[in-house]
Protein backbone atom coordinates (compact mmCIF):
# COMPACT_ATOMS: atom_id res chain seq x y z
CA UNK A 1 0.00 0.00 0.00
CA UNK A 2 1.39 3.39 -0.99
CA UNK A 3 0.52 6.43 1.12
CA UNK A 4 1.06 9.73 -0.72
CA UNK A 5 1.58 13.20 0.72
CA UNK A 6 -1.67 15.03 1.45
CA UNK A 7 -3.91 11.96 1.70
CA UNK A 8 -6.33 11.74 4.62
CA UNK A 9 -6.90 8.39 6.32
CA UNK A 10 -9.49 7.63 9.00
CA UNK A 11 -9.98 4.81 11.49
CA UNK A 12 -12.87 2.42 10.78
CA UNK A 13 -13.54 1.90 14.49
CA UNK A 14 -16.63 4.04 15.33
CA UNK A 15 -15.44 4.45 18.94
CA UNK A 16 -12.04 5.82 17.83
CA UNK A 17 -12.54 7.75 14.55
CA UNK A 18 -8.89 8.89 14.55
CA UNK A 19 -7.80 10.82 11.43
CA UNK A 20 -4.32 11.05 9.91
CA UNK A 21 -2.92 13.45 7.31
CA UNK A 22 0.06 11.94 5.47
CA UNK A 23 3.07 14.27 5.48
CA UNK A 24 5.72 12.00 3.94
CA UNK A 25 5.37 9.39 1.20
CA UNK A 26 5.63 5.83 2.48
CA UNK A 27 5.13 2.30 1.24
CA UNK A 28 3.67 -0.48 3.41
CA UNK A 29 3.73 -4.20 2.79
CA UNK A 30 0.39 -5.96 3.01
CA UNK A 31 -3.01 -4.37 3.40
CA UNK A 32 -4.18 -1.01 4.74
CA UNK A 33 -2.38 0.62 7.67
CA UNK A 34 -3.67 0.12 11.19
CA UNK A 35 -4.70 2.73 13.73
CA UNK A 36 -3.20 2.86 17.22
CA UNK A 37 -6.43 1.21 18.45
CA UNK A 38 -5.74 -1.75 16.10
CA UNK A 39 -8.55 -1.14 13.59
CA UNK A 40 -7.75 -0.81 9.87
CA UNK A 41 -7.62 2.68 8.38
CA UNK A 42 -9.15 3.77 5.07
CA UNK A 43 -8.56 6.71 2.74
CA UNK A 44 -11.13 9.48 2.66
CA UNK A 45 -13.49 9.06 -0.29
CA UNK A 46 -13.18 11.70 -2.98
CA UNK A 47 -15.99 11.78 -5.53
CA UNK A 48 -14.95 11.87 -9.19
CA UNK A 49 -14.87 15.33 -10.75
CA UNK A 50 -16.71 14.27 -13.93
CA UNK A 51 -20.27 15.25 -14.69
CA UNK A 52 -22.78 12.85 -16.21
CA UNK A 53 -21.59 11.70 -19.66
CA UNK A 54 -19.09 14.56 -19.91
CA UNK A 55 -16.80 12.38 -22.00
CA UNK A 56 -19.45 12.25 -24.75
CA UNK A 57 -19.60 16.03 -25.15
CA UNK A 58 -19.37 17.11 -28.79
CA UNK A 59 -18.49 20.62 -29.86
CA UNK A 60 -21.26 22.55 -31.63
CA UNK A 61 -20.82 22.57 -35.43
CA UNK A 62 -19.81 25.87 -37.02
CA UNK A 63 -22.79 27.69 -38.59
CA UNK A 64 -23.04 27.32 -42.39
CA UNK A 65 -22.47 30.38 -44.52
CA UNK A 66 -25.51 32.19 -45.91
CA UNK A 67 -24.18 32.05 -49.50
CA UNK A 68 -24.21 28.26 -49.55
CA UNK A 69 -27.84 28.13 -48.40
CA UNK A 70 -29.19 30.38 -51.18
CA UNK A 71 -27.75 28.27 -54.03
Amino acid sequence: MIMNIGEQWHCTNPACRCEVLVQTRSELEGSNPRCVCGAPMKKRYAAPALTYLEFLRVEEPAPARESFRKG
